[in-house]
């Protein structure tokens, strides 16, 4: 497999990826909102802290990001995954806040029950 095919396999897994944490994030919005808190809110609340650690333990880079460089030499934000340029550079900003207010609303809530 040649380099671009290897960059474009990354940047679709990277997508997908992305877009499954996007939705988990405002599914526990949705919960924290509705007051619908169930075992799944708290499994997604999981898989983000996991993934907060993951980015962490990479110095604030996705592995997958960490692997496309080694596949391109673009400097663009979103060189490694299918984001127009100005969401990929503030992806973790926009989508850490949602995260914040929706697991605030979620322990608002859970601690609130009758």
């Amino acid at each position: 497999m040649e380099r671009a095919q290897k960059l474009l396999t990354i940047k679709l897994v990277h997508t997908v990826i992305w877009a499954f944490f996007v939705a988990i994030i405002f599914y526990i919005l949705y919960s924290g909102l509705t007051n619908t808190v169930n075992t799944y809110t708290w499994i997604g609340i999981g898989l983000i802290i996991g993934e907060g650690i993951v980015l962490l333990l990479f110095k604030m880079y996705c592995p997958l990001t960490v692997l496309a460089r080694n596949f391109s030499d673009s400097q663009k934000d979103n060189f490694d995954i299918f984001l127009p340029n100005w969401l990929a550079k503030h992806n973790k900003l926009i989508f850490t806040t949602i995260f914040v207010v929706g697991f605030v609303l979620v322990v608002f809530r859970s601690l609130n029950q009758p």
